[in-house]
């Protein structure tokens, strides 16, 4: 049988009932497992490996070690917010590298995004593996692959998870969410306690916001995009909109236009906004926004976000525009 292949009799995780079964399989899975040896896990804060570590946790409480790299690419509060939980709710063993330097050096005046991609990757694997060699004594390494994963890149999640160790970090793979699709992980998360703006966090791509800074990353265009990406969830989330549209974010690119503040000419960045609704990312369509939310969004971007002055908007479906801009 084909040990990556779904279970035919294996039904759809959708209620929290059927969550706290599974739960309860795959802790005594990994307990059988893991025995009383160690595993590591690369931490990200997304919802696959925040399940995984929530599991393992349950399952073998101090044997496990989380790491979590901080790129300097994740949105507004992400990093703050892993170490909370995991390390200050969930009394994770967890490892926090500070990597912002490291990486925005690594790429600096790189403008091309499939390059941008390639050194983001290949840089979270070097710091992953460094950290992997300060810890004695790890037999596991735990993935938050899922169903998809295994159906479109054979099981490897770059830059969230790890592929292409070298042969003295070679490790026993721990995937215990690798049957679910992410519909399953949310209702698993959420009957594992965690907290909702981590179970039912949007779509996210792996380099980050490294993908919506377009064109070379600098420091201060990439706040730009962060900032701005923080007020726009705030108010889809006080509009109401948080878990209706499917996912939305801003992009800031590498080019600035005339304007004015405080009645001075101003030569600054435009932020854009994409928001899309879509089933399976194959195609996607605008989602429409009401006058007066789209009216907050350019007076509190304009007015709180350093070096923008235009707010624009995106309205292209897939095809022919793609979700994300690189």
């Amino acid at each position: 049988m084909n040990s990556n292949k779904r279970p035919e009799t294996m039904a759809r995780i959708a209620t929290p009932e059927l969550a706290n079964a599974f739960i309860e399989e795959q802790l005594a899975a990994l307990r059988a497992q893991i025995g009383d040896k160690k595993v590591l896990l690369a931490l990200s804060g997304g919802v696959d490996s925040s399940v995984v570590a929530a599991l393992l946790i349950k399952a073998v409480g101090k044997q496990l070690t989380c790491v979590h790299v901080n790129h300097g690419l994740l949105r507004k509060g992400e990093p703050e917010q892993v170490i909370e939980v995991f390390r200050g709710q969930m009394k994770a063993n967890l490892n926090y590298v500070d990597a912002v330097d490291r990486f925005l050096d690594k790429l600096a005046g790189v403008s091309d995004p499939e390059q941008k991609r390639h050194i983001i990757g290949a840089e979270f694997i070097r710091v992953f593996e460094e950290e992997a060699r300060k810890l004695d004594g790890i037999s596991f390494l735990a993935q938050g692959t899922i169903y998809p994963d295994i159906l479109e890149s054979d099981g490897i999640k770059a830059h969230h998870n790890v592929g292409g160790l070298p042969e003295d970090l070679q490790f026993e793979l721990v995937e215990p969410i690798k049957f679910l699709y992410k519909d399953e992980v949310r209702v698993v998360g959420k009957a594992l306690g965690l907290p909702d703006n981590m179970v039912y966090r949007q779509p996210f791509p792996g380099p980050g916001l490294g993908v919506r800074c377009i064109g070379a990353i600098t420091r201060d265009r990439l706040e730009a995009v962060r900032e701005s990406d923080a007020i726009l969830r705030e108010e889809f989330a006080r509009y109401g909109l948080e878990g209706k549209v499917w996912q939305y974010f801003t992009v800031v690119p590498d080019f600035k236009s005339t304007g004015i503040k405080d009645g001075k000419r101003t030569y600054d960045w435009p932020v854009i906004i994409r928001a899309v609704n879509t089933v399976d990312a194959v195609t996607a369509e605008c989602a429409e926004l009401s006058f007066g939310l789209m009216q907050m969004l350019v007076a509190r971007i304009t007015s709180e976000v350093h070096g923008v002055n235009r707010v624009l908007w995106d309205i292209t479906p897939k095809p022919s525009g793609t979700i994300e801009w690189e």
